[in-house]
C-alpha cells in the first residue's frame, strides 16, 4: 500500500500543471487607453496622432481603424525590437504591457475606418496596375494577391490598405526598401525591386480603395 501511494504520488508531480487561463482582450480597456494614455507613467492619449476611432487626418500617421487586431499587436511588439524601430512608438511601445497593446489592438480592430481618396489622376492607372497585377519584368506580384481585391486584408498575415494615407503607405515602402524596416521581409524583397514614382502611383491608388 505504501509502495502505491508513493507511486500515485510520483504520478501526481509528474503531471503538467495546469495553464494559465489566457486573459482575453479588453476593447473598452483599450479604448479609455487610446483616448486618454497614462499620464503617470509617460503614456500619451494614442488619438492624439491616431485620430478619434484611429481614423488619423495626420497625412504621416497611420490610420488604425479597422485594421486586424492582430496585426496591431504584432506591430506594437515590433516596435519594441530592433525589427521596426521608430523614435516616437519605440518608447511608447516599450510603456504598454502586452495586454495593454492587445486591449488597444482589439479596440481599434472594432473602429469604423473613413475611407480615403486617391489624389493623382495622372498616375492612378499606374497605380491600379500594380496593385492588380503587379510588374512583371520586375518580378513584383499584384497587392492583391496578399491585401485583397478591396485592400481588406487577410486576418493576421496581412494589414488592411484599403483607404490608407498616401505619404504613410509610400514611407513604408520606402523604409522597407532601404532596409530601415525589417519586420516584414517579404515587403523588403518586394519594395526594393520598385520605383520611388511606382511606390507613389500605388501608394495613391491604396489611398482610394474601399
Amino acid at each position: 500500500m505504501l509502495a502505491m501511494a508513493v507511486n500515485a504520488t510520483a504520478a501526481e508531480e509528474k503531471k503538467p500543471a495546469a495553464a494559465a487561463p489566457v486573459a482575453k482582450a479588453d476593447p473598452a480597456k483599450g479604448s479609455s487607453l487610446f483616448a486618454d494614455g497614462d499620464a503617470a507613467r509617460g503614456i500619451p492619449a494614442c488619438v492624439s496622432c491616431h485620430g478619434a476611432g484611429g481614423n488619423s487626418t495626420i497625412a504621416a500617421n497611420p490610420k488604425l481603424a479597422g485594421q486586424n487586431a492582430a496585426y496591431i499587436h504584432k506591430q506594437l511588439v515590433d516596435f519594441t525590437t530592433p525589427d521596426r524601430v521608430q523614435p516616437i512608438m519605440t518608447g511608447y511601445a516599450k510603456l504598454l504591457t502586452d495586454d495593454e497593446k492587445k486591449n488597444i489592438a482589439a479596440y481599434l480592430g472594432t473602429q469604423v475606418a473613413k475611407p480615403g481618396a486617391a489624389r493623382n489622376k495622372d498616375t492612378v492607372e499606374l497605380g491600379k496596375k500594380i496593385y492588380r497585377g503587379g510588374i512583371a519584368e520586375k518580378k513584383v506580384p499584384a497587392c492583391a494577391s496578399c491585401h485583397g481585391a478591396n485592400g481588406a486584408g487577410v486576418p493576421v498575415q496581412y494589414p488592411r490598405l484599403a483607404g490608407q494615407s498616401q505619404d504613410y503607405t509610400a514611407t513604408q515602402l520606402g523604409l522597407f526598401s532601404s532596409g530601415h524596416r525589417s519586420n516584414g521581409p517579404m515587403m523588403a524583397a518586394i519594395a526594393k525591386r520598385m520605383s520611388d514614382d511606382e511606390m507613389k502611383a500605388v501608394a495613391d491608388y491604396i489611398a482610394g480603395l474601399k
